[in-house]
């Protein structure tokens, strides 16, 4: 019997086998039918009940079985599940159109939308049938049939291509290693750094030293390795991901991807996907989200170009370079930053041993939001890294279980992630629990050391811990609208606050402790911490309004059509947040995943806005106390248990008394 179509709790990951995926998906897919059968078929007249409600409870043994397939195509591949992927998500697609384009169906999610002034709505239904409603017709429900044939091209189309993007990026990282075998092209490099390298190339029967394209290997050699030469090749190699003259080439898919995606927007009856994707978001139109970042990077820019100068002037007299290029910026930043505030991050690490941040992550939450975290053997996992651990409030009333995977694998993309394998909901009168993870990319143990993280991880922790919070949390009626289901650029406010409490004394000596000593951090080196936060954060801020308007530059300027080459484009776009020389076998956007495999299209401004609602959220703890009760409830009961329930500048301002401003930002960054 397939496990997957068993019934289960959590998901039951060592009876599953390659083999369940593709039958379990293909009776899912049926199941979720059959449910939108009964709504279409039921003989009584709509109401909010028997069609918005029932419809928002279907597809549910279909939605736990495509999280964890996703969730492991994400976090434990092989060429076998990729292959399902490929195989799978055009019948996925084809589902959710078929199931968007039901006429019977939307006639009657279309009839209840029709009567809702009528219906008496608390405001979490009314945002249930009103996004459900849109899903429609956002959709192409109000298409007529040749229409209709058209969108349904353009998704599976869609589908493939934004797989077969990342796919590329996948290989071509993995397909990447420096050999060195000469220790003298060490110079430079921390200890823990070599010896990382030298059990990856002993993993790969090699002698010496293998870096790779995967974080704690890239960025380390990027900031520290003496060799110019070396970090030059590498960063080139690192550059031109997916832009080589191979078979992972995504020019032409980013070209059909923008294209599709332009043409789709036109179809129903939007200017530009921008348009399209903006309608739903805090920020409501593209002219807001290009007036946002042009009043930040005009504030940004003179100070980035200020730091830059500096940073130039401060690398020609230590080395004699002339010209600064993009693989000398983390390595004479580095240097800079030690000489300014003597903080050197290898003497940092020894405080941020992972099972300390962990626990002291899980204080935070204790103190601010009364949760408590059992590490459990009881549930099954994917992998023998992952923790997993049961959630309950100070009452013991269970709140979540929690499942957190710390280091690299080859089956693992890069970087960080929250996810979850359930959401939250009510049903029957029922409050189920939801099932949230966190995927992250950690340097791992070795033979003579714990984990020991570098600031910048840790910071990475507590930000994905904040989304996982944002699940846990979750207090709605309807699934669809729990957790971090909200408008893109609301979801990282979660995320983001949570960070802020990595730079405060009090939070810091709760678990910032020497992995061999069990001294506190020295508060010396607090105080560092703190003063170089906003250290290049010109620069930093213009890197990530450049991402920002490259993205709108894609999907919210004139018909794409004319596009022909992907480079000379993004050239275009960069042009006015350009600090460091171009390099000509350089492309950002051929690995640009968060845009074109991921959900950020017209939406990489998020991360600024949600810097700006942060700031400013924090700004309100900052002035009552970073542990203060109070606000802490505040922000449980009006953010984070809320989901998408209502309309998130609502649901800001009842938590702050008013609307976000960016003073708070720009204060903190140091550029006001």
């Amino acid at each position: 019997m397939n496990p997957l179509l068993q019934d289960f709790n959590t998901p039951p990951f060592s009876k599953i086998t390659n083999a369940d995926f593709k039958p379990a998906i293909e009776e899912g897919i049926k199941i979720a039918k059959s449910e939108i059968d009964a709504i279409v078929n039921n003989s009584e007249d709509s109401t909010f009940k028997n069609t918005t409600v029932a419809l928002d409870f279907t597809g549910e043994k279909l939605n736990k079985i495509t999280s964890i397939f996703f969730n492991l195509n994400s976090a434990e591949t092989n060429d076998e599940i990729q292959e399902i992927a490929k195989e799978v998500s055009p019948w996925l697609s084809e589902f959710s159109n078929d199931m968007i384009l039901n006429e019977a169906l939307f006639k009657r999610v279309k009839t209840v939308y029709n009567t809702k002034n009528s219906l008496n709505l608390s405001p979490e239904q009314t945002m249930l049938l009103e996004k459900q409603y849109k899903s429609f017709a956002r959709n192409g429900a109000n298409l007529n049939d040749t229409d209709k044939i058209e969108l349904r091209k353009i998704d599976a189309a869609l589908s493939k291509l934004s797989l077969q993007f990342g796919e590329n990026v996948l290989a071509e990282t993995n397909a990447f290693e420096m050999h060195l075998t000469n220790e003298n092209d060490l110079s430079g490099l921390p200890e823990s750094v070599k010896e990382a390298a030298k059990e990856v190339a002993k993993s790969k029967e090699k002698e010496g030293w293998v870096f790779t394209l995967d974080y704690p290997s890239y960025i380390p050699f990027m900031t520290y390795a003496d060799n110019r030469e070396l970090r030059k090749s590498f960063a080139i190699s690192a550059g031109k991901k997916a832009f080589q003259d191979n078979k992972y080439n995504n020019e032409q898919i980013v070209l059909d991807i923008v294209k599709l995606r332009y043409k789709r927007a036109n179809l129903l009856g939007y200017k530009t996907h921008a348009h399209f994707v903006l309608e739903e978001r805090m920020a409501e139109t593209p002219d807001k989200v290009l007036s946002f970042s042009n009043d930040l990077l005009a504030k940004a820019k003179p100070a980035a170009q200020r730091e830059f100068t500096n940073l130039e002037t401060y690398a020609k007299k230590l080395d004699g370079i002339d010209q600064l290029q993009k693989w000398d910026g983390a390595y004479y930043s580095e240097k800079l930053k030690k000489e300014l505030f003597s903080l050197d991050q290898e003497l940092l690490k020894p405080y941020f041993k992972l099972e300390n941040v962990i626990d002291g992550v899980f204080e935070i939450a204790s103190r601010l939001f009364d949760l408590q975290f059992e590490e459990i053997t009881s549930i099954d996992k994917y992998h023998e890294d992952v923790k997993t651990y049961s959630v309950t409030d100070v009452k013991g009333n269970f709140i979540s279980h929690f499942y957190a995977d710390f280091h690299p694998r080859p089956g693992k993309r890069n970087g960080a992630w929250m996810t979850s394998y359930k959401s939250q909901q009510i049903k029957n009168e029922i409050n189920e629990r939801p099932q949230v993870s966190i995927v992250c990319n950690f340097t791992k143990p070795t033979e003579t050391k714990p984990s020991l993280l570098t600031f910048n991880e840790v910071t990475t922790l507590f930000h994905e811990f904040g989304h996982a919070l944002h699940g846990m949390l979750a207090n709605t009626t309807y699934n669809s609208l729990s957790g971090t289901s909200v408008s893109w650029d609301f979801v990282e406010l979660p995320s983001q606050v949570l960070e802020n409490w990595c730079y405060e004394k009090e939070a810091l000596e709760l678990f910032a402790k020497h992995y061999e000593t069990g001294e506190t951090i020295p508060m010396e080196y607090v105080k560092k911490i703190k003063e170089s936060a906003s250290f290049h954060e010109g620069m930093q801020t213009l890197r990530q309004l450049s991402f920002g308007l490259l993205d709108m530059q894609w999907h919210g300027g004139e018909s794409p059509e004319k596009i022909t080459s992907v480079k000379e484009f993004e050239s275009k776009a960069f042009a006015d947040t350009q600090l460091y020389p171009d390099v000509a076998e350089n492309c950002m956007s051929t690995a640009f995943s968060h845009i074109f495999q991921g959900g950020y299209s017209a939406g990489y401004y998020s991360y600024k806005w949600a810097e700006v609602l942060d700031a400013d959220a924090f700004e309100y703890f900052l002035e009552e106390g970073i542990f203060n009760k109070e606000v802490a409830d505040k922000f449980k009961d009006n953010v984070l248990s809320k989901g998408g329930t209502e309309k998130p500048m609502e649901l800001y301002k009842r938590f702050r008394g008013k609307e976000p401003k960016p003073d708070a930002l720009l204060k903190r960054a140091g550029l006001l």
